[in-house]
């Protein structure tokens, strides 16, 4: 009873101060507005990342992170940093820059250790002198291990008022108050940083959110959440892991907290579900209990957004069973284990990644849920963003690639002598919001609207259209957009039904290349694809349409040098209408842009370095990977649109 009164209060909240964000399908015309100088009716592109972590966070800390969310916001803007590892004197050994700023960001710390970092790294409080915390100064590497893996790495124990929770290590005092009272100041620097750094200007240059990170690993198993404001109104205290062990408590701690009628609105973003070892997309509750339609209804608030890519690997497919089978394109950037056990521990102790954990198998298990409850809990659209933990949002160039940290490489004492970075991981993608104007509301708006793409960390510039009676002709259209808007819904919304029998619904793809910048090189376009996914007599089914380009079109690269050869696209456009449409068979759409390959970011180490793998016993130890064949040497780089779904009538 207590279970069904919470999730009533948190859809009664979110019915209260939320209605307003998920009844625009993206087709009704944007309102009006006299904030920005530059201001788009229909609506224009703003790159940013949505997953960033600083010194406040634990893992990032004992690496030798010092940068902090100033500093990052800084970066973000264009400002040149210098990161570990530092001299004696405190100078950095190293430099990075972006070189094209992005628009908006969100420093995402890690809320569970808040106050454990806090006081392990300041002698003024009580604490700080503490067995665990003479350990976190004397073993950081160890002390990440152990606080994690004391902490978020626990499953949830029951508490007398039906809740769980997880316990905090002695230090942090009777009750963990201690440790809860120190994570207020991070906390109130997160928020002042992200306010000192929104342009509120009509130049509405650059955009910040509040946010931080719900990590929760049981286990090691991934279920981690990013937790993003819409506004500076925020709760005194982030809910946590350690407070709320479950996603479900997460999202009804933040009814509570977060009230519209207070200005406060919320979303969280799910990421690295390939390394949940099974979870984070499994279909019963924190009781064990199937999903009821409240659950499905509250997670679709919730949750309108997935990270599809970041820097430890891409989320969308296996390809290791059906139609996915031959889909080539599942192969990148792709781990090889299952959970965190993977990198920490040894792949083979990890085991193999789960087909269930990506968010293609995810969506075809939402319209099957969808068909059991009347809503579809995994109603997913797409960003990508970096997950840095040196505090460089938007860092995702191949080139100069310095690594992520965080569960990749640490470079606290020395500069790597190698690669930067395990050579599985990458340096992360961006985040795609299409959005009237670059300030909270409009970005936060296009984020519930799911009117979002992922990048692999270029910037191509797509859109994505469905209707029913969008013009065969419409790539010829002044018009796209006004056309595409008017005639249909944009990527994340859902098809109206068919306006009758026999009509097969159209998809129109618009895609334009990255002109890069100097310092920062795109390859063009090279092909366009459609994906779908959809619902048969109760068994799920999935195909991949070839609608735009041409991938064989020999465009190659040169690994002894990284030149690329080959010609490709400035832009390409399609209007496709689906050869296999069963109005009878729920379905979802999404479009993925694929450019020419280029180098992978290891492989401009291993050239650099001059490592030639034809004389495998002169190639030194730390540049082994440069000769990993088990590893691609390039890369496609890619975008993924928020799909578009079709609900068959019941």
């Amino acid at each position: 009873m207590r279970r069904l009164l919470c999730l009533g209060l948190l859809l009664a909240v979110s019915a209260c101060g939320r209605s307003d964000e998920t009844a625009d399908s993206g087709s009704n015309p944007p309102p009006a507005s006299s904030k920005c100088r530059h201001y788009a009716e229909q609506r224009q592109p703003f790159y940013g990342d949505l997953h960033v972590h600083t010194k406040y966070s634990l893992d990032a800390n004992t690496q030798g992170t010092i940068i902090g969310p100033h500093e990052a916001y800084r970066f973000a803007q264009g400002e040149e940093l210098g990161i570990q590892p530092y001299t004696p004197e405190g100078q950095p050994l190293r430099t990075t820059q972006l070189s094209r700023p992005l628009d908006f960001a969100a420093v995402t710390d890690h809320a569970e250790l808040f106050g454990e970092t806090e006081i392990c790294t300041n002698p003024e409080l009580e604490g700080y002198n503490s067995l665990e915390c003479r350990f976190y100064r004397a073993a950081p590497a160890q002390a990440f291990i152990v606080f994690n893996f004391l902490g978020p790495g626990l499953i949830g124990l029951p508490t007398p008022t039906g809740g769980e929770t997880i316990p905090r290590l002695p230090f942090c005092g009777l009750g963990g108050t201690r440790c809860v009272e120190a994570a207020k100041t991070p906390w109130r620097d997160i928020q002042q940083a992200a306010e000192a750094y929104y342009d509120r200007s009509a130049e509405c240059r650059f955009t910040t959110f509040v946010g931080y990170e719900w990590t929760g690993a049981p286990l090691s198993n991934n279920l981690h959440r990013n937790v993003i404001f819409s506004s500076e109104v925020v709760p005194e205290i982030p809910a946590s892991y350690i407070e709320t062990p479950e996603p479900e408590l997460l999202w009804e701690s933040l009814a509570q907290t977060c009230l519209s009628e207070q200005g406060c609105g919320v979303l969280t973003i799910p990421h690295n579900s390939n390394l949940s070892g099974g979870l984070m997309f499994r279909t019963r509750d924190r009781h064990g209990a199937d999903f009821s339609e409240e659950y499905a209804q509250a997670r679709q608030l919730n949750e309108p957004l997935a990270e599809i890519y970041q820097h430890k690997g891409q989320s969308e497919c296996l390809g290791t069973t059906g139609a996915g089978l031959a889909d080539e394109q599942c192969g990148f950037e792709l781990l090889p284990y299952r959970n965190f056990i993977g990198s920490q521990v040894s792949p083979a102790a990890s085991g193999v990644p789960l087909e269930g954990d990506f968010l293609r198998a995810a969506l075809k298990e939402g319209l099957r849920q969808e068909q059991l409850l009347g809503t579809n809990p995994f109603k997913y659209g797409f960003i990508g963003s970096s997950d840095t933990h040196l505090g460089t949002p938007g860092r995702v160039n191949e080139a100069g690639y310095p690594g992520h940290g965080g569960a990749g490489g640490s470079a606290r004492n020395e500069l790597p002598a190698g690669l930067t970075d395990r050579i599985e991981n990458s340096p992360g993608g961006l985040a795609v919001l299409w959005a009237e104007e670059n300030t909270r509301d409009s970005l936060f708006a296009a984020m519930r609207r799911r009117e979002a793409y992922a990048t692999s960390g270029t910037r191509p510039v797509v859109r994505f259209f469905g209707g029913w009676n969008l013009p065969a002709g419409l790539c010829s259209s002044r018009n796209f957009a006004a056309d595409g808007y008017r005639g249909g819904v944009p990527m994340g919304g859902d098809l109206p039904a068919p306006p009758g029998s026999g009509v097969k619904p159209r998809f129109a793809v618009s895609a334009l290349r990255d002109p890069g910048v100097a310092g920062e090189k795109a390859e063009p376009l090279q092909h366009i694809q459609i994906v779908k996914g959809w619902i048969a007599n109760g068994e799920k089914h999935e195909a991949v349409y070839e609608i735009a380009g041409n991938k064989d079109n020999g465009a190659s690269v040169n690994t002894d040098t990284c030149e690329t050869s080959g010609a490709g696209y400035a832009s390409l456009c399609s209007v496709w209408e689906d050869p296999d449409f069963d109005p009878a068979q729920s379905a979802f759409y999404y479009a993925r842009v694929l450019e020419n390959p280029s180098c992978r970011w290891s492989t401009r180490q291993c050239v650099a370095a001059g490592v030639s793998c034809a004389d495998p016993d002169a190639v030194p130890e730390e540049f082994a990977d440069c000769c990993n064949a088990d590893y691609p040497k390039t890369v496609q780089e890619r975008a993924w649109t928020s799909p578009i779904w079709y609900r068959a009538a019941q």
